[in-house]
């Protein structure tokens, strides 16, 4: 049977998510039109620009900034802000011939692996090629194995094109593949493929449980729990649904460690003003890099347990975990083994292409499984995702063909394993040498990145340099991030966008620039840091 019968014979079986920003006061300066309407300017615009869009604010719009919807106007997203609106300005200088000290802009400030030259997993791309033509089917180049996974994926597309939409939650056979997957991972512990909701990325996936408790309760707004440090899409998120971020921190002396008293008195002290409904849990890290153990994890679940907390589980960084000691454990691995009544407690628990080995960032590939669940609200879930019709379909297939690997005696399998093996031995080498670096200047002091694909060191800066940073009218942190952008070309994001302790200062960075590229990065941040601490000590 020729590869096109064997998936014209599939086929026929009768069986088978705009992230967003806003410019911070700290970075853009605000003007008055004519009108008396606000316009925000980026400090480097021309004389030109500003009279253009002052102008534009004189026209009467059906929506202006005063009947704007107040939740977009406070939300903000860190990794993608000011920082990174100037970095591409400069982009465009240097193109331009615009002299700088440097001859290009390194973006550490987000985890997009493959922008930071990462390759491809070829196997992923191999599938994904023959998904998207399947002409190429007849290819003999490309591997048995590879058009096997093309075939059952296009199997479950109507009219075996992933051009159709799919079922709102997802092909079957993947969402099939998912369950069997963390069943494998989970050491036999089974999961339920109708448990299974893909999603555009996990961010998407995160929102869609979030929007499920949105709902005041005896007059309180719902609050939810995040760490701090937290990834700025809980932030970003909460603010645009209108829920109360109830942040608990995380200790930084103890590696950012999660401590249940810290969980209870952020808790106690957020039912003053709200209703807090569910705790997010970030293992691995992000953007502190830490494993939890499993006591830790079990600790946890009590917690959530006894103040009747649903759980999110943002797992992302599963196959990123680096130090010799450390080890990933699933909430629904321990929850389970906990027995009752743990293993009744909701949890939705989140996976995405992005990140682990494979760095698919753009396809938006993720999915949520999403346990004990009452059987009237999953109905309401599951209309809620039908409203966007279903997950882009080139994310699922990616997801596919990562929890459905080459398996051993397949004829990928060695260079799929060599491939993955060499991606996070890698990331393991680079892990330490951040660490290591940052821990050799001068007032900096960096935890070890246990797993994930960043580090958060802080800084300690001199007096000098917080008092220019109060004249500039920037937060420390954002001051020095800046003043790094413009002499290096470093791109970070200060720590103030991802929540820190009073009186600390912060930075993010990926680890995922290339050996070389990194070794280039952090020499300049070494040389530019010197001279920074040489000027304001």
């Amino acid at each position: 049977m020729t590869t096109m019968r064997l998936l014209s014979s599939v086929i026929n079986r009768p069986n088978l998510r705009v992230r967003q920003f806003s410019a911070s006061a700290s970075s853009f300066s605000a003007y008055k039109s004519a009108d008396g309407r606000g316009t925000l300017f980026s400090p480097t615009s021309t004389p030109e620009t500003r009279t253009t869009r002052t102008m534009a604010t004189q026209v009467k719009r059906c929506l202006n900034m005063e009947d704007l919807n107040p939740n977009v106007k406070v939300m903000e997203y860190a990794v993608r802000g000011p920082l990174v609106i100037r970095a591409g300005e400069i982009e465009k200088e240097l193109e331009k011939g615009v002299k700088k000290p440097f001859t290009e802009i390194i973006r550490a400030n987000i985890g997009d692996c493959h922008a930071m030259g990462q390759i491809p997993i070829t196997f992923i791309r191999q599938v994904l090629a023959l998904v998207a033509y399947p002409a190429l089917l007849e290819d003999p180049s490309f591997p048995k194995d590879a058009k096997e996974r093309a075939c059952g994926i296009l199997g479950g597309c109507r009219g075996g094109s992933v051009g159709s939409y799919t079922e709102s939650p997802g092909i079957e056979l993947i969402r099939r593949h998912v369950a069997e997957y963390i069943t494998r991972r989970d050491g036999g512990i089974a999961s339920d493929w109708q448990n299974i909701v893909l999603s555009a990325g996990a961010s998407d996936g995160i929102k869609n449980i979030l929007k499920l408790l949105i709902c005041d309760i005896n007059g309180k707004q719902p609050g939810v729990m995040i760490p701090i440090p937290q990834y700025p899409l809980y932030s970003a998120s909460l603010a645009e649904f209108n829920m109360q971020q109830v942040g608990y921190y995380l200790d930084e002396s103890r590696n950012w460690g999660l401590d249940i008293p810290e969980l209870q008195r952020s808790i106690t002290e957020a039912r003053k003003t709200c209703n807090p409904r569910a705790l997010v849990v970030i293992n691995p890290g992000n953007p502190t890099g830490q494993v939890l153990s499993r006591q830790n994890i079990e600790e946890i679940i009590k917690f959530a347990h006894k103040e009747k907390l649903f759980l999110l589980a943002d797992e992302v960084y599963q196959d990123n975990v680096y130090a010799p000691d450390s080890k990933f454990h699933s909430f629904k691995k321990v929850l389970t083994e906990m027995g009752e009544p743990y293993n009744k407690m909701e949890l939705a628990s989140f996976m995405s292409c992005s990140k682990g080995y494979m760095g698919e960032c753009g396809l938006r590939g993720g999915y949520a499984e999403v346990i004990n669940m009452c059987p009237k609200v999953k109905a309401m879930y599951l209309k809620c995702i039908s409203a966007m019709l279903c997950p882009t379909v080139l994310g699922q297939a990616c997801l596919d063909v990562i929890v459905n690997p080459p398996h051993e005696g397949e004829p990928s399998y060695e260079q799929f394993m060599k491939e993955k093996k060499a991606v996070l031995d890698s990331l393991k080498v680079r892990a330490k040498m951040v660490v290591d670096t940052f821990n050799s200047f001068e007032g900096f002091k960096c935890n070890t990145v246990q797993g994930a694909m960043y580090a958060f060191p802080q800084i300690t800066l001199p007096p000098k340099a917080i008092e220019a940073a109060k004249q500039a009218k920037q937060p420390a942190d954002v001051f020095y991030a800046f003043q790094l952008l413009e002499n290096t070309g470093v791109c970070i994001v200060p720590g103030s966008g991802f929540g820190q302790q009073p009186g600390t200062f912060h930075f993010r960075t990926t680890i995922l620039p290339q050996v070389d590229k990194l070794k280039t990065m952090l020499e300049k941040f070494q040389t530019f840091h010197q001279e920074f601490i040489k000027k304001y000590k």
